[in-house]
């Protein structure tokens, strides 16, 4: 704390006064509070503002430091080396505060990161560096002769614009046998300087009297000012004008209009004729700010406004009323009005937008600032109480009064800036007036964005079908993922989770298109399905991920060319004896590495082909026409067989077969010496035995295994066990083409132990269904089981089978 004075025991007990002062201020108002005498020099220490405030030296640079006045002038400045605050510029404690009793200037400190505020007063304590001031140099009196002892003259009185005992004045009067100098209590308020009549005047000894009248205040040093009493004995006229009571108090609104009545003044004189004529006017000590706003009629008495009366500006004013006599040698006297002004809620209260912290993080807890608003109003009473709102409601924030009219805006409410991105708040500051008055101002508060989304898809699983064949790099499907998020929280990149399967020589993704290429041409012959996890990660910190199962069925295409199962020659020759029409003899065999329509074969005997000859359809028998005998014109006949799928567009591949007609003992021979019938000719009765006990058995076995079949096809159909292919899985059906059977040559392994290692690759097909069926969530189910439409083998088709 600064010493405004010396080291005197008067100085001392003043300081002593200050320091109680000053810990009783910190105790009551919970601010810093220092002290620094009016018209220190620059430089004077003022208090250790940081180690004060609790703050460190780092952090007094601005702008994460600031400190802002309410009054106008830069009078303190804070040292960012130390933290000193000091006197920055003269400070005149009158010119600043006047005769207010206290005088401090409020200092805001406002911190930053985190948002703090701090609110300091120094009070300017005041020095006696004003001396007491008359108006006027001389003042002219003028006394009747015959006016008793005891009498009182108002006297103009000394103004001090120091306060406290630096503004307390005492007055001495120059020595004489008439008068003294008196200090008269009106009441509570007001008092009067008099000149008191010790002993009646006479003109004749004496017509004028000079007096030196002085004023002197208590301040150390103290300070003197005089003026020249000019007393004129008066003859003849000894009776005053005398008012009914010497003070009249008067309350007044203020902004009343110019014109109003203030108080109607009579003056009564005991004298007659034109002693007793009585003239008003205000008395010469009224101050000319008095005299712009208020008058008073010289003949009636009456007070009335003339200019502007405005409570803010001044709440009370003495006006001082003479009331003289129209004589020779007039006598007046005097009272005076006290006016007390009311005040009238004429002002609105002002904002102040301190300060602002925006954009809002959307993850700020409950209770961050984000403003700090200064209010004010300059009525008084109700009229200057404010309370201030937001609006609309239930938004996620609320005021808080946190000092006299300060108030900040915090957030109440957890934020989400993808439900909101920004806040229009009008905050409302209405004082308690009748009626009240208000003010307005808009706030916007933007929200800041938290990266608290991860990037979604719009569906948890996608399926595609994809032809084979396709061209190396073909964009086959586009996958994307939305994050609610902006800025970077919202860029999305994508890439392959290869945890379960490599593909980076397969699949590759576009990092931000999310574009799904195959790098490579896709074969349905060695891959079913693909089925891979696609991820989408956002570029925040932290970055968030979201992912989606893509399904990649590919579709076949009818690229493969049926194969004839002859091994190693598309040509056969077959040896018969001569036989009835519908004689089955021999079957063509073929396979199709394509699936479904594009591996059901169909057999044709080429247009070129004549003879009692005919091919079945799907089942490849080769068979008469017409009954056959040695007769025969030709005996060897040359059979061109074409085999086509149903694909689109079909494909086909051709068969030879060569068939030589023999006698019949010729036949029975060669039958005994075919390939596969063993070394050593035996007779035909014996051959056709065995195979004949080798069909039954056989067929009864079929027949059996038809059974069983029959039964567990017309049980309900359960998933059955997926094969896999890949990355992928594929599902086993059983279909039935137009009453006959024929199969698939890859899936034939699979097949192969249903009904023996011949038989079962010409009577089955397995067919990969295009459309599979998923549940609800999105994943691969078992396809089902079609029903079988021919429940029974034909015993006869199985016969003929089993014998070629």
């Amino acid at each position: 704390m600064a010493i405004p004075w010396g080291d005197s025991s008067m100085g001392r007990r003043q300081l002593l006064q200050l320091i109680l002062l000053h810990t009783a201020w910190e105790m009551g108002s919970g601010q810093l509070h220092y002290s620094v005498p009016e018209e220190s020099q620059h430089g004077t220490f003022v208090g250790r503002i940081a180690q004060d405030l609790g703050l460190e030296v780092g952090e007094l640079f601005p702008p994460m430091f600031r400190m802002e006045s309410q009054v106008h002038g830069d009078y303190f400045k804070v040292n960012e080396q130390n933290g000193i605050l000091f006197v920055n510029s003269r400070i005149d404690r009158e010119e600043l505060c006047g005769k207010s009793p206290i005088c401090a200037i409020h200092l805001e400190v406002i911190a930053d990161k985190p948002l703090r505020v701090f609110h300091v007063e120094v009070e300017i304590a005041d020095i006696n560096d004003n001396a007491p001031v008359f108006s006027v140099r001389q003042q002219h009196l003028a006394i009747l002769e015959s006016r008793v002892q005891g009498s009182h003259f108002p006297i103009e009185e000394a103004s001090d614009a120091d306060i406290g005992t630096n503004g307390q004045v005492t007055y001495k009067l120059s020595p004489n046998e008439h008068f003294s100098v008196e200090e008269i209590m009106n009441d509570e308020r007001s008092k009067s300087l008099v000149l008191t009549l010790n002993k009646p005047l006479d003109r004749e000894v004496s017509p004028q009297h000079q007096l030196l009248l002085s004023a002197t205040d208590s301040g150390q040093p103290a300070l003197t000012g005089t003026v020249l009493l000019m007393i004129t004995a008066v003859d003849v006229n000894d009776n005053a004008p005398a008012f009914n009571q010497s003070v009249y108090k008067i309350e007044l609104l203020e902004n009343s209009a110019i014109g109003t009545l203030v108080i109607k003044l009579e003056a009564r004189d005991m004298d007659d004729g034109i002693n007793k004529e009585i003239s008003y006017s205000l008395g010469n000590l009224v101050a000319p700010n008095i005299k712009e706003r208020f008058s008073i009629d010289p003949n009636n008495g009456e007070v009335r406004v003339t200019g502007n009366v405005d409570f803010e500006e001044s709440t009370a004013y003495d006006i001082q009323i003479e009331a003289k006599d129209k004589s020779s040698y007039p006598l007046s006297g005097h009272c005076k009005v006290l006016i007390e002004v009311l005040d009238v809620n004429d002002n609105r209260p002002e904002m102040s937008l301190k300060s602002l912290s925006v954009p809002v993080p959307e993850d700020s807890p409950p209770g961050t600032v984000v403003a700090l608003i200064s209010i004010s109003d300059r009525d008084a009473g109700a009229n200057g109480q404010v309370s201030c709102s937001v609006w609309p409601p239930r938004l996620p924030f609320k005021l808080q009064s946190t000092f006299k009219n300060y108030y900040s805006l915090v957030v109440a409410e957890p934020l989400d800036r993808e439900r909101e991105a920004e806040y229009k708040l009008v905050v409302t500051a209405q004082d308690h007036g009748a009626p009240s008055l208000s003010t307005t101002s808009s706030l916007v508060v933007p929200i800041g964005d938290v990266n608290d989304n991860a990037p979604a898809f719009a569906q948890p699983s996608y399926t595609v079908f994809v032809k084979e064949n396709n061209p190396p790099g073909a964009h086959i499907f586009t996958v994307s993922a939305s994050d609610p998020d902006v800025g970077e929280n919202a860029l999305v990149s994508y890439w392959l989770d290869e945890k379960l399967w490599p593909l980076s020589s397969s699949i590759s993704v576009h990092s931000e298109s999310g574009k799904l290429y195959a790098l490579q041409p896709l074969d349905y012959e060695e891959l079913k399905l693909l089925e891979f996890q696609v991820r989408a990660k956002d570029a925040g910190l932290p970055s968030l991920c979201g992912n989606v199962t893509v399904q990649i069925f590919v579709v076949d295409e009818n690229d493969n060319v049926p194969a004839v199962t002859v091994p190693g020659e598309e040509a056969a020759t077959l040896l018969v004896v001569p036989m009835t029409a519908g004689h089955v003899v021999g079957k063509i065999r073929a396979l199709d590495a394509d699936s479904g329509y594009n591996a059901w074969l169909r057999y044709e005997l080429h247009e070129g082909t004549s003879g009692p000859w005919h091919v079945g359809l799907y089942s490849g028998e080769i068979s008469t026409t017409r009954a056959l005998d040695e007769a025969e014109s030709s005996n060897s006949h040359s059979l061109l067989v074409l085999v086509k799928d149903h694909g689109q567009p079909a494909l086909s591949a051709t068969a030879t077969l060569s068939i030589s007609l023999v006698a019949s003992a010729q036949a029975i021979q060669a039958d005994a010496h075919l390939p596969g019938m063993g070394g050593s000719p035996k007779p035909l009765v014996d051959n056709i035995n065995i195979y004949l006990i080798v069909a039954i058995c056989s067929v009864s076995s079929l027949f059996l295994l038809a059974i069983i079949l029959y039964v567990a096809l017309r049980c309900p159909c359960q998933p059955k066990e997926a094969v896999m292919y890949g990355p992928g899985t594929a599902t086993l059906v059983c279909a039935s083409e137009v009453g006959s059977w024929s199969y698939s040559q890859r899936h034939s392994r699979i097949l192969g132990g249903l009904a023996g290692e011949s038989s079962a690759k010409n009577d089955l097909m397995v067919f990969t269904p295009n459309i599979p069926v998923f549940a609800e969530t999105g994943k691969q189910q078992d396809l089902l089981c079609a029903t079988v439409s021919e429940p029974m083998f034909n015993l006869y088709h199985l016969f003929k089978i089993f014998v070629q």
